[in-house]
């Protein structure tokens, strides 16, 4: 398993995020300011998110990738594109439910231009935990399964005195 990695571009109105690795949730907080980015961007005609040299993308990181389409919900002519081949990472986006807010493609249509690497940004115990719930919470909006899946994680966190360490919940 390689280390998770972010790498972005932003070039004619077109937002590509990449992810490599195994993207997990100490890229969250990362992933929570590109999609503020991606919101806030004036001309964005398209978003883009390659998940091709992805081994693993947890549920948090998930979380995150679904807040990006739905901050760009309704700006877009076309939702938000996800570009993925590892059959598990694939799984995962179609029984999460993202292909109603997302085009899930094999290849994609056409090469991103240069990405540059995302620094890493830091986040303590308690911003770490609020984005875990976070994602959790947009996950279970996206579907009844997800509902289903994260609400005991979700009344966990709930429950969970700020501070507390939360890597021992998540799975």
């Amino acid at each position: 398993m390689h280390e998770g990695r972010i790498q972005a571009a932003f070039n004619a109105g077109v937002f590509v995020l990449k992810l490599s690795g195994d993207v997990r949730l100490t890229l969250c907080a990362t992933l929570d300011q590109q999609a503020q980015r991606v919101a806030d961007s004036p001309g964005l005609a398209a978003v883009m998110i390659d998940l091709r040299e992805a081994t693993n993308v947890d549920s948090t990181a998930l979380g995150f990738l679904a807040k990006v389409a739905m901050a760009v919900e309704g700006r877009l002519e076309q939702p938000p594109t996800i570009v993925a081949e590892h059959p598990d990472v694939r799984r995962m986006l179609d029984v999460m439910g993202f292909s109603r807010y997302f085009t899930l493609l094999d290849a994609p249509l056409t090469e991103p231009a240069s990405l540059r690497e995302l620094p890493q940004v830091r986040a303590d115990e308690q911003g770490m935990q609020q984005r875990i719930l976070e994602a959790h919470r947009i996950l279970m909006r996206m579907s009844d399964h997800n509902r289903d899946e994260f609400q005991p994680l979700v009344d966990l966190l709930e429950a969970q005195k700020p501070g507390e360490d939360c890597s021992r919940t998540h799975h």
